[in-house]
């Protein structure tokens, strides 16, 4: 049975696919509108959520299938002290495919170790977020053509940054990638993402605190605010949650094809000023997640043999 808990669990040829379903489905809808038809989608969401949740039901809806969910960590059994495990067993008699999201590194990969149908990794704590990734692959494919030679700017809270790590991940496999990493000095990349991804890749890549400086020689910005449910001392929160916002005047000296990306919420991250620009692309990578995240479903609902 296969899951999905890393974006490295897809390879590139296996992303193309993806994203050749999900421009198939956005180009002819009506012909996706049954294939899951009679298969339930159970998402258990231990962290709040409004556009990955809500994206993964939408999904299902449009593939004509049923959404089964619980309305809260609390008003689960989680609440009661009982494990992942189980709870991923218990889910697996109700629903076909699960889509989870938990505040702990590595809840999603136990579920699937003990569901009997596969798991989508919904967001980990701070370590992965695929099929965001997913929606970022394909908002950079539909905006450039192509994600090869590019170089991408990743600014704010790189260090718990989920969906920057799982990008990070997956732009390292194509040829020509260089990053820039925008952050205070205290939420920089983890070392590990530096040692194990792009120094054993051998990817070129510079670490600044200047947003402007870095801003001429990038073509993808992707922007991420300062995450205060991953900070321990609300001090080191309030002191660094407005260290960078996205203005008309810092685009200046952008290119004038650059894409804005941003995973979502946004707090001050971003002007909304900013969103008549037609480089930002935020909005644009909601709808792409939901067509992702249907065409991730119909994969491995095929793959398992039950559609």
């Amino acid at each position: 049975m296969r899951s999905i808990i890393d974006i490295l669990d897809l390879s590139p040829a296996e992303i193309g696919e993806l994203i050749a379903t999900a421009r198939d489905i956005i180009d002819d809808p009506a012909k996706y509108a049954e294939k899951c038809r009679g298969k339930k989608l159970a998402t258990l969401f231990f962290e709040p959520s409004t556009r990955t949740r809500m994206s993964f039901e939408a999904a299902m809806y449009e593939l004509g299938g049923n959404v089964i969910s619980m309305a809260s960590a609390a008003s689960s059994s989680a609440a009661k002290g009982e494990s992942v495990a189980d709870t991923a067993r218990v889910i697996s008699c109700y629903a076909d495919i699960i889509a989870m999201r938990h505040p702990k590194e590595g809840a999603a990969l136990v579920a699937a170790n003990n569901a009997t149908v596969p798991v989508i990794n919904a967001g980990d704590g701070g370590h992965c977020h695929p099929t965001q990734t997913l929606a970022d692959l394909l908002t950079i494919h539909r905006e450039k053509g192509r994600f090869d030679d590019l170089t991408i700017g990743f600014c704010g809270d790189l260090k718990f940054g989920r969906t920057v790590h799982s990008l990070i991940n997956a732009m390292s496999r194509y040829p020509g990638i260089r990053f820039v990493l925008i952050s205070p000095e205290e939420l920089k990349v983890p070392s590990y993402v530096k040692k194990d991804v792009l120094q054993k890749n051998s990817i070129p890549y510079v670490q600044t605190t200047d947003l402007e400086g870095a801003m001429p020689d990038l073509d993808i910005l992707y922007m991420t605010r300062v995450q205060k449910e991953r900070f321990f001392n609300e001090e080191d929160y309030l002191r660094l949650k407005d260290s960078y916002i996205l203005t008309p005047e810092k685009l200046k000296n952008a290119k004038p094809d650059m894409n804005i990306l941003h995973p979502l919420p946004r707090v001050n991250e971003i002007s909304v000023k900013v969103d008549d620009d037609p480089r930002a692309c935020y909005f644009k990578q909601v709808l792409n997640g939901k067509y992702m995240r249907m065409a991730l479903i119909l994969k491995l609902l095929k793959e398992a043999g039950t559609i």
